[in-house]
């Protein structure tokens, strides 16, 4: 009997010492200033995202070529699905007169034009600057007028080391690369 008490404490210890659960995060389209544009319609190809970031950990790079990856910070969902929604999301609240749809969504549609989002990069720097280094171009449904490509970089400051403000930083540069390409399809 004594033997069998050990054993279930044994057990019962070994329970307790399992991973944590982990915190989600998921990023967030912000607010942006509406622009009036003739464009009617405007589909967003799929954002591209970088290998080393489309992974359910929350990564943050570090000097030395390495990254971070935390085992209990993680996304909410996949981090392309995620990238792709709240961009288009941040369009469509920016550019109001047109109609902004996902090329990933249940919406098809022949647009007027097309965006095309390649993000490079997306976290942290040695220095702990956040970096969005993006590669956007609009063109043409018709195919009539020349693509105009572009490569946007913008950072930010982090307040603090925490993870919800590295997530809030991501989340207002997309929002930042989202009223460039507004600007730009406004012209």
């Amino acid at each position: 009997m004594r033997r069998l008490g050990g054993a279930a404490a044994l057990l019962l210890a070994m329970a307790g010492c399992g991973s944590p659960t982990p915190n989600y995060y998921t990023l967030a389209a912000v607010p942006g200033t509406p622009i009036p544009t003739r464009t009617r319609s405007i589909e967003l190809r799929r954002v591209a995202v970088p290998g080393y970031l489309d992974r359910s950990e929350v990564v943050r790079s570090t000097a030395d070529f390495q990254v971070q990856v935390s085992d209990r910070e993680r996304w909410g969902e996949p981090v392309a699905d995620m990238v792709d929604r709240v961009f288009t999301e941040d369009l469509v609240q920016r550019l109001p007169d047109a109609s902004v749809f996902s090329e990933s969504g249940a919406i098809s549609a022949r647009p007027d034009l097309v965006v095309e989002v390649d993000l490079l990069r997306l976290d942290t720097d040695a220095s702990g600057q956040v970096v969005l280094l993006a590669q956007v171009a609009v063109r043409r449904e018709s195919g009539d007028a020349a693509t105009r490509a572009d490569t946007v970089r913008l950072t930010m400051t982090l307040p603090s080391p925490a993870t919800r403000d590295l997530v809030a930083a991501e989340s207002a540069l997309l929002g930042q690369l989202a009223d460039r390409v507004a600007d730009r399809l406004s012209a």
